[in-house]
């Protein structure tokens, strides 16, 4: 059997480990993606139930997505690419400058084109590919102090959806997976009033557990979804709503 490659963008941090985990889990060759920080990734792909390893993969650099791409074709099948990298560089409008808005837009959102587009042809070759990008219910709803945060992951759902009909009938899928306020070692650092107030706006009264987004991107990533695409998949507890 071939083997089938999975390539987890951002794949040390919180959501991107947990969904190292799943998709290890559910039979792929992993490959945990990381700009900087490789001894984490090394410790993720080391942590996992099944097959991982940890690859450079610095979205804001063309050679070195080509590189992590080419590297999954030569193990397997390229099956499924996650964009997970992103950075959250939070100010209001006046206070955040155009260069400090550009990278958050460049690592977020140019950086999924970057690996979309680079894992399109060998996935065409196949017939066959799952892209699932990771925005967030910011995108929907807006927040004070995310412009450049909440324009980034919008950005991703208008991109998801075009490329969804760009290659629907090649086999390919397209989705997004939309968390709200997730439980995390970044998140952790927050005031505990701040984080009592993010789970207050959810219905539920708790923040998002990382497994449980990981859960709806593996759901995304398998054979059985294969008629959704173009889909915004909310994990918030009902924030959105």
């Amino acid at each position: 059997m071939t083997t089938r490659t999975a390539i987890v963008s951002g794949g040390s941090g919180g959501i991107g480990a947990a969904t190292c985990r799943a998709l290890a889990a559910d039979g792929y060759h992993v490959l945990v993606g990381y700009g900087s920080g490789a001894q984490a990734a090394a410790e993720v792909a080391d942590g996992v139930d099944g097959d991982a390893e940890p690859v450079h993969l610095d979205v804001t650099d063309p050679d070195s997505v080509a590189a992590a791409v080419t590297h999954a074709t030569g193990v397997g099948q390229l099956a499924v690419v996650v964009n997970n990298a992103g950075v959250a560089d939070d100010d209001l409008l006046l206070r955040l400058d155009e260069e400090r808005f550009v990278r958050t837009l460049d690592v977020n959102l140019t950086g999924a084109y970057r690996l979309s587009r680079a894992a399109l042809r060998p996935m065409l070759r196949a017939r066959h590919g799952r892209i699932i990008s990771v925005a967030s219910v910011v995108a929907l709803r807006g927040n004070a102090g995310q412009s450049a945060y909440a324009a980034s992951k919008a950005g991703l759902i208008g991109f998801t959806k075009s490329l969804a009909r760009e290659v629907a009938r090649k086999g390919i899928t397209a989705n997004v997976v939309a968390p709200g306020y997730v439980a995390t070692a970044m998140t952790a650092a927050l005031p505990e009033e701040a984080q009592q107030h993010l789970r207050d706006q959810a219905p539920t009264a708790r923040a998002v557990e990382a497994d449980e987004v990981a859960a709806a991107i593996a759901y995304l990533a398998s054979d059985v979804a294969g008629s959704t695409t173009g889909h915004v998949l909310t994990v918030d507890g009902g924030a959105g709503m």
